[in-house]
């Protein structure tokens, strides 16, 4: 090799190396269903438990945003806004049976470009194979024990497989991304990982070695768990007269006969729980209070694991000299419902479910300790850390890049105002509604309009307002309120243009949409209308229960019969 030759590759060597020295790496880590409210730098009720010293020592040393929001609150949808910078009605991810095709992943595409190697690993949820230079992402959901993940190799897409028995995924999952940083990582590029727990996903299954934490601890209990004021909700929440509450919104107490903690832990977890949902000789309040403590324990346990883990992660980037050149990301995919309201799971535009914990840190140019209330949605993500990989935001994408905030704390003169919010899978699996909704930082405007996509299987349609600055926990519906009249108008206003604004125009399901302006005034011939709506939904629901339970007599019936003969 001549002198020249020899020059010039050094000179490219070390033009790569001061590429990769003068850019951030990426470090994206996401929780499952990691609501703010177990994050200790947020959380209030639960703030004594201190259950993630981790992430609270990332917040910190960066800056926490008070006032971060999923535009849909489910897993998928989530993902794919993150991974694309579109709405959910743009990118065609409504509900879990979406994907983002492998071209359309824009996120890792535009930092493969950049220069960075990529990387995900864990819970991906997307259906379709990774556009990343490696992967190691778990089946579906992914289970809690015997991990298994799908990666590269010699078949297509999705047959390659690894396994590890006697695993935990929390555990095998820090183990995956530190085995790619010690044996995958190319020291001459920038690195762009993303780190994704399946924890603490319902149904919580820690890792055994965290059944004494929080055993003998009794878990406070949010207020709202056991009494909502009259003025909770509406009659899209509660039906006429009340008589929908059984039916809308998953409990954790008897409330819901279809689907409660109560009822479902017990059965998943029998070994673990001995209570009898039935049992009269148990009160409501005794059974609530069992359902809520186990609940609360199980799911803080995997939030520990995560903690614990991300420690694990955390820890080697500083032994390696990492730590500081590395742009921390932790976010959860959504909110969750953690006994407030007698709710489960997340899906609801209520801000226990729509906010999303969020966290960066990177020392360079994010001063530690700093908080925002900017409104920022999970669209804006991807934008905000390819501005920070110096990376152009294309055009095409809807979320729009928050560097300067975390930079300096100050928002742009037309930075939005407020967060869209839209939950299209009505009645699913939880028994939540259609709705859409605006949220600004004074006051969230709830349209719950109650119908599926083709406009049928419809729940009462209604509105709900509330004033977050007297009533954070969005306890009073004011929709209704004179002294509010102006406001609420200019909200509806301000929510119908955002939808245009976005591409939520209804061209998307418009049988759904027609449903969706019919009961958007909400006159009085809405209201009586919708009354009679949520009587029929009532018989439709009791007629459905009834044959569940009709269903169960047989089948039992049926396996006395076979256990009578089978003895005789």
């Amino acid at each position: 090799m001549s002198t020249r030759v020899l020059l010039a590759v050094l000179l490219g060597f070390v033009s790569l190396q001061v590429q990769a020295a003068d850019r951030p790496n990426v470090l994206f880590v996401m929780s499952d269903d990691h609501t703010a409210q177990a994050v200790g730098a947020y959380a209030t009720t639960l703030k004594s438990l201190d259950p993630t010293p981790t992430i609270d020592s990332i917040a910190a040393e960066g800056m926490v945003f008070d006032n971060a929001f999923c535009t849909n609150a489910i897993c998928t949808p989530s993902r794919a806004c993150i991974i694309t910078g579109l709405y959910n009605h743009n990118n065609g991810v409504f509900d879990l049976g979406g994907n983002i095709p492998p071209a359309k992943q824009v996120l890792p595409i535009l930092m493969r470009q950049a220069g960075y190697q990529t990387a995900m690993i864990g819970k991906w949820h997307l259906k379709v194979e990774p556009n990343y230079d490696y992967y190691k992402v778990v089946p579906g959901q992914g289970k809690y024990f015997d991990t298994e993940f799908r990666i590269q190799g010699d078949k297509e897409w999705p047959k390659n497989m690894v396994k590890y028995p006697g695993s935990h995924s929390t555990d095998v999952i820090a183990d995956s991304t530190l085995e790619w940083f010690k044996e995958k990582r190319d020291p001459s590029k920038p690195f762009f990982v993303c780190h994704h727990f399946k924890a603490p996903h319902d149904y919580f299954e820690s890792n055994p070695r965290y059944d004494d934490y929080l055993a003998d601890v009794q878990i406070p209990e949010p207020v709202s768990l056991w009494s909502k004021p009259d003025r909770w909700g509406s009659l899209a929440t509660r039906g006429h007269n009340g008589e929908l509450e059984p039916h809308i919104g998953t409990s954790i107490g008897r409330r819901n006969p279809r689907r409660s903690y109560a009822a479902d832990l017990p059965q998943k977890f029998p070994n673990e729980f001995k209570w009898d949902f039935k049992d009269p000789n148990l009160s409501d309040e005794q059974v609530k209070r069992l359902a809520y403590q186990a609940y609360l324990k199980k799911y803080l346990r995997c939030v520990k694991g995560v903690d614990d883990n991300l420690k694990r992660i955390i820890d080697y980037l500083k032994a390696e000299g990492l730590y500081d050149n590395t742009l921390i990301v932790y976010t959860g995919d959504q909110g969750f419902w953690l006994g407030e309201k007698d709710y489960q799971d997340k899906r609801w535009a209520y801000d226990a479910s729509m906010r999303m914990p969020f966290i960066v840190r990177y020392p360079k140019s994010i001063p530690a300790g700093t908080r925002s209330d900017a409104i920022i949605e999970n669209v804006d993500y991807p934008a905000m850390m390819l501005d920070f990989a110096g990376v152009q935001i294309p055009s095409t994408m809807q979320g729009r890049s928050f560097r300067t905030i975390c930079e300096t704390g100050n928002e742009p003169s037309d930075w939005k105002k407020a967060a869209y919010y839209r939950y299209w899978m009505h009645m699913a699996h939880h028994d939540n509604p259609g709705e859409m909704a605006i949220r600004t930082k004074t006051h969230k405007l709830i349209y719950f309009y109650g119908c599926d996509y083709n406009g049928e299987n419809q729940t009462p349609p209604a509105w709900e307002l509330y004033d977050l600055v007297k009533d954070p926990e969005e306890l009073r519906n004011v929709y209704d309120d004179a002294a509010y009249a102006t406001v609420r108008d200019e909200l509806k206003t301000q929510f119908a243009q955002m939808r245009k604004d976005n591409g939520d125009d209804g061209s998307h399901y418009p049988k759904c949409e027609a449903i969706v302006q019919e009961f958007w005034d909400y006159d009085e011939a809405d209201r009586v209308k919708a009354i009679e709506i949520s009587h029929a939904f009532l018989k439709r629901r009791e007629a459905e229960l009834a044959a569940v339970q009709a269903k169960k007599k047989i089948q039992q019936a049926k396996k006395k019969a076979a256990a009578a003969a089978a003895a005789n």
